[in-house]
C-alpha cells in the first residue's frame, strides 16, 4: 500500500476520533448541567402558584416573544354575491375539479 494512502487514512481516523471525543464530552457536559438544574418536587400549592407566573422556571430554554413589526391585518367587506362566488370556488376546489 502506498505511503500517502496510509498517512491519509491515519489522519482521517485521528480526526474522526477527536471529533467523536469532543462530541461525547460536550454531550456529557450538557447532561450534567441539565441534571444540576432539576428541582425537587415542591408542594402542590406552591406548584399551582408558580404555574401562572409569566416567566419560565429556572434553567428552562425559552423562545422570546416575537415583536409585531409587520403590517397590520387588513379586512375587506364582501358583497353577498362575492361571498356566494367565493363559496362556490371553495366547493370546486374541495371536489378536486
Amino acid at each position: 500500500m502506498p505511503e500517502y494512502t496510509t498517512l491519509s487514512r491515519t489522519t482521517g481516523a485521528t480526526v474522526l476520533t477527536l471529533v467523536a471525543v469532543a462530541c461525547a464530552a460536550g454531550l456529557a457536559d450538557a447532561l450534567r448541567r441539565r441534571r444540576g438544574r432539576t428541582r425537587v418536587r415542591e408542594p402542590l400549592a406552591e406548584a399551582a402558584r408558580r404555574q401562572h407566573t409569566p416567566h419560565a422556571p429556572h434553567g428552562a430554554p425559552v423562545i422570546p416573544r416575537q415583536r409585531r413589526t409587520g403590517p397590520h391585518a387588513e379586512a375587506v367587506r364582501l358583497t353577498p354575491a362575492e361571498r356566494d362566488a367565493f363559496a362556490g370556488l371553495v366547493r370546486r376546489f374541495g371536489e378536486g375539479d
